[in-house]
């Protein structure tokens, strides 16, 4: 990866106020406006006696990942495509596919930087514990880093314009806060919906970071869907995405 054009992204992503905002800072206070609530920090006989806001670190956890994922990266992407920026690039020393690699880890950074905040937030603030597994908490939350950026790159591949990256993004935004738990933790969902979410990739993603938090190593059948999720979006990502 060009260094110098991984420095210029991260620049470009500093002046970019509602990116930062919404990455970044947006998961940490929905947890701090719901830990605010008298009744998210008592247990929960429907968590299996969680408090509410311990159920919700992993899913302000995702909420970044989402974000960065489904709505920034395809809206950078479509928009330097839109403006010839990838075509100009082509013939230059510098390959498209470094401004690929840099903008996808600019956003799983501060996604990641985002995720580290929450935690430390959780922890300062409502007493929720560090994870209790600390590798398996990491390995589920860089499968579903890379398991939002490959999406990211799919609805990006698909979107020939950034409006159209807007509406599909916006179409699958919202299945994918519902199935990492936003309205509904997943601990509390019925059996048979918790398992179909369980099959997505942020449903997946959700469990095994509880899991890992709770002290146990995350379920090899929820890695293993994140596993595959991420493989197969990557394929159709490199498959279907054009630099013009």
């Amino acid at each position: 990866m060009n260094t110098a054009v991984l420095r210029t992204e991260f620049r470009l992503f500093r002046r970019e106020p509602a990116a930062v905002f919404w990455i970044f800072l947006f998961p940490t206070l929905l947890l701090v406006v719901l830990g605010s609530i008298p009744s998210f920090r008592e247990a929960d006989t429907s968590m299996g006696g969680l408090r509410p806001v311990e159920a919700y670190v992993p899913v302000a956890v995702l909420i970044a990942l989402i974000m960065s994922g489904v709505q920034a990266l395809p809206q950078t992407l479509t928009g330097y495509r839109e403006r010839g920026v990838l075509r100009r690039m082509s013939v230059t020393p510098v390959r498209p596919a470094a401004l690929l690699s840099a903008q996808m880890t600019v956003q799983g950074v501060v996604a990641l930087a985002s995720a580290l905040l929450v935690v430390t937030v959780g922890r300062v603030g409502f007493g929720v514990g560090l994870p209790g597994q600390p590798a398996g908490y990491l390995l589920a939350l860089l499968l579903a880093a890379a398991a939002a950026l490959a999406l990211g790159s799919v609805v990006s591949a698909l979107s020939r314009t950034t409006k159209i990256a807007g509406a599909i993004g916006s179409a699958v935004f919202f299945p994918m806060m519902f199935c990492a738990g936003v309205w509904l933790p997943v601990q509390a969902m019925p059996h048979t919906l918790a398992r179909v979410v369980g099959l997505t990739p942020f449903g997946a993603a959700a469990r095994a970071l509880g899991e890992a938090a709770a002290g146990h190593w995350p379920g090899w059948d929820h890695l293993g869907v994140l596993a595959l999720w991420a493989a197969l979006l990557t394929a159709g990502a490199a498959r279907w995405f054009r630099w013009e």
